[in-house]
């Protein structure tokens, strides 16, 4: 069985340091890259390209509200053709530090607030697939398995990848519990390895309840902006090939070529 682990990188900020990068880069298959607006330069972007490239792991871009005061976690409403535009414009800048490298953006994946608000509206979650398919109807979409961006994409027939999150929570609604919360994050890498081998092995969504929810895994996200996340990166990476799973970069997956 394949997976891929995917990974938040780039999001050089006042909120975030990205010196874990370059290690993170070697245990990951696939990077979603800060596009400016939450976090990143276009230093930062060329870093990860260039490591990216060497290590043969896939691009993605990560778009955002532009609100890097916030690191991108606020929400905001805007019209249907500024949200179009935040995801085409983020995923050109990117296209362009790519191609300087030989390289190109293989999937999107969006971040915080945004995410987070079309992981529960399907008017949103439809105009961010519509753009995604507009830039180019064979990128991958990486999507929170069971959202309505699942649903969105699936509507267009996009290739879609669907993610679990290795060090968050989940509520019975398969949506992540909110940072808001105490138990929000899984800091324990041991915890974290075994939270996801159970999810993938079931192909279910464990909620912090107990309550299991069937669903399509594809790739797992270990957020880089953890203290834990190194640690728990190399420990859920050991884990699953022990189990007999294949990790492969999103492009290369057999459900992709």
């Amino acid at each position: 069985m394949e997976i891929n682990i995917n990974c938040d990188l780039g999001e050089k900020s006042k909120h975030h340091s990205n010196h874990n990068d370059p290690k993170l880069l070697d245990i990951v298959n696939s990077a979603n890259v800060a596009c400016g607006y939450h976090a990143g330069d276009d230093q930062s972007m060329n870093e990860v390209v260039k490591i990216s490239k060497k290590n043969q792991v896939s691009i993605g871009a990560h778009p955002s509200f532009n609100d890097p005061e916030n690191f991108g976690r606020k929400r905001m409403n805007l019209h249907p053709s500024e949200i179009r535009k935040l995801i085409i414009d983020q995923y050109v800048i990117l296209q362009n530090i790519a191609s300087n490298h030989g390289e190109n953006v293989t999937h999107i994946k969006p971040h915080g607030a945004l995410n987070n608000m079309a992981c529960e509206d399907i008017e949103l979650a439809t105009i961010i697939a519509k753009a995604v398919y507009e830039i180019d109807k064979n990128l991958i979409y990486l999507v929170p398995t069971g959202s309505k961006m699942e649903s969105a994409a699936k509507k267009l027939n996009m290739n879609i990848a669907c993610e679990i999150f290795a060090d968050r929570n989940y509520e019975d609604d398969g949506n992540l519990v909110s940072r808001a919360k105490p138990h929000a994050l899984i800091i324990d890498p041991e915890e974290a390895k075994k939270h996801v081998l159970t999810m993938v092995k079931n192909q279910a969504i464990n909620c912090h309840s107990g309550k299991q929810i069937p669903c399509e895994i594809d790739s797992v996200c270990i957020h880089g902006d953890n203290e834990s996340s190194l640690s728990t990166a190399n420990s859920i990476k050991k884990n699953l090939v022990e189990n007999g799973l294949e990790l492969k970069p999103l492009n290369i997956m057999k459900k992709f070529i």
